[in-house]
């Protein structure tokens, strides 16, 4: 054998081998018995061709490009998890469905069986409530990070609560108290009462987290459905600095508090609490969604995003500009 390989005939064995066996799907026994080779011996050419680089394996995926976005996202930002959801028509009720259902499905992959979760409002986490489905009873407890919104029922954080712990076959605890206060002082008094204050605890001793990212900015901007202001008000809040809405929080592109007086009248479990729940979901979708998200990822406020295709390659295109 020459010093520096084998030998013609030992590479042509190895490749006759390695075609019959990832080429043409041949076990190894079948082409011990074919070649009258011993099976541990045509294991051993298969080890020696691919140490050698006769073996080359390519993947050709439909989800390779969305492997390659989570991929991305996951360098560029300290995420545990990322799944991006395939864009499959322009309508975006229908990739918010999807989006809510992939969201659905990690959530109940990854929930303990005692674990509470506490969440957050909006019409994100509806869509995620919509495709959970329960094996059975369960010892899991839903809880409110917010108070709630008069008028907004389908998106109000109890009704949320109440319909995602049916989906998973446990229980919720409602808070009954309402978003914003009229004054920072009323807000002090709300959380205060002790009911409420009860939510707030269960809430940073949670599990897991379930949020949706607001947009303060463009139509589907619910946090002044939740909150009505002019549009020169809107106007000067993005003006200001404000790019996102985290919990009923207005934040900067950083991720960081801003200094808004809309912030100190906020029933809301504080954003430095909550960023101690161990694993924080955040669920977006659409192209208002990219600031608050980018938002979101840098103030390291979730651990999972969970995103459509589109948005998810506009944050990452945004960033790099």
């Amino acid at each position: 054998m020459n010093a520096s390989g084998p030998d013609p005939d030992t590479l042509r064995l190895i490749a006759r081998v390695l075609t019959l066996h990832f080429q043409e799907g041949w076990l190894q026994a079948e082409i011990a018995s074919s070649l009258n080779l011993s099976t541990a011996k045509v294991n051993r050419l298969i080890k020696q061709g691919r140490e050698m680089g006769m073996v080359e394996f390519r993947i050709h995926s439909p989800f390779q490009r969305l492997f390659d976005l989570e991929r991305l996202m996951k360098e560029r930002w300290p995420l545990t998890e990322c799944l991006v959801v395939d864009t499959v028509t322009e309508n975006a009720d229908t990739t918010l469905d999807l989006v809510g259902k992939t969201a659905a499905q990690h959530l109940q992959h990854i929930l303990g069986a005692e674990d509470v979760l506490a969440i957050s409002g909006g019409k994100t986490l509806s869509a995620v409530a919509d495709h959970l489905k329960p094996s059975g009873t369960s010892a899991n407890v839903v809880v409110p990070m917010t108070g709630g919104v008069q008028g907004q029922h389908y998106t109000d954080v109890n009704h949320i609560a109440t319909r995602i712990a049916d989906g998973l076959g446990g229980s919720a605890t409602l808070i009954h108290a309402p978003l914003h206060a009229d004054t920072s002082a009323e807000r002090d008094m709300l959380l205060s009462v002790r009911a409420v204050g009860y939510v707030m605890d269960r809430a940073r001793a949670a599990n897991v987290s379930l949020l949706g990212l607001g947009a303060v900015a463009g139509e589907g901007a619910t946090y002044y459905r939740a909150h009505p202001l002019s549009e020169d008000h809107r106007a000067q809040l993005f003006k200001d600095g404000v790019r996102a809405e985290l919990l009923g929080h207005l934040v900067d592109a950083q991720g960081s508090l801003c200094d808004n007086a809309l912030n100190s009248r906020l029933v809301s479990l504080p954003l430095e609490e909550a960023r101690q729940i161990p694993v924080r979901i955040g669920v977006a979708t659409g192209k208002d969604k990219v600031e608050p998200v980018r938002a979101a990822l840098n103030g390291g406020h979730i651990s999972t995003l969970v995103i459509d295709d589109v948005t998810a390659q506009a944050v990452l295109t945004e960033i790099n500009q």
